[in-house]
């Protein structure tokens, strides 16, 4: 299996792209922290983020377009992206259910492990919301905390709240990670 890997810019920061097979297998800004079991800095699963010059091939040139797309204000561009994330079975029910989540909605943690039929897994549910390899496109960013703040995002929590912005999701009296009251524009 080859995989093709490309930087493409958003307005958010660049970002890296893995697809292999034509499906999505890694995506995550490129100065975000790899996403770790242990939550300790290692090299990412998908190889480094290629140099700055690379530019999608023909596996990843519509994928490029989705993301475009998406950024550009047509916020459910990326539901139709193939992916095919590397995880335990646990995982991939997660990152299964975060690709229901559509845009302008959230969930909490809790609300998700009930949903998968683990309601006593939210800790695990949070853990494998951090290990997401396919950031953005699996939509771990719409996974919000139980008291309505934002929480954990490898990305950063200003980049979480921009996308909830850019995709309506952000409610009246969502809180962000610092605990001060985000208002709708």
């Amino acid at each position: 299996m080859t995989i093709e890997r490309s930087r493409i810019d958003s307005p958010l920061g660049p970002i890296a792209i893995a697809v292999a097979d034509r499906a999505l297998c890694g995506l995550d800004f490129i100065d975000s922290e790899p996403r770790t079991d242990t939550g300790r800095r290692r090299p990412p699963r998908v190889p480094d983020p290629p140099p700055v010059g690379a530019r999608p091939g023909p596996a990843g040139h519509r994928i490029a377009e989705r993301i475009a797309a998406y950024f550009g204000g047509d916020v459910a561009a990326l539901d139709d992206v193939e992916v095919a994330p590397a995880g335990t079975p646990f995982q991939l029910r997660v990152w299964a259910e975060l690709r229901r989540i559509r845009a302008g909605q959230t969930r909490s943690y809790q609300e998700l492990a009930a949903i998968i039929g683990a309601p006593a897994a939210t800790r695990a549910v949070g853990a494998a919301n951090g290990r997401n390899p396919i950031s953005l496109v699996v939509p771990c960013h719409r996974v919000i905390a139980s008291d309505r703040r934002l929480h954990g995002y490898g990305g950063g929590l200003w980049r979480k709240e921009w996308l909830l912005r850019h995709e309506g999701a952000l409610p009246r009296g969502l809180f962000d990670g610092r605990g001060a009251t985000l208002t709708s524009s």
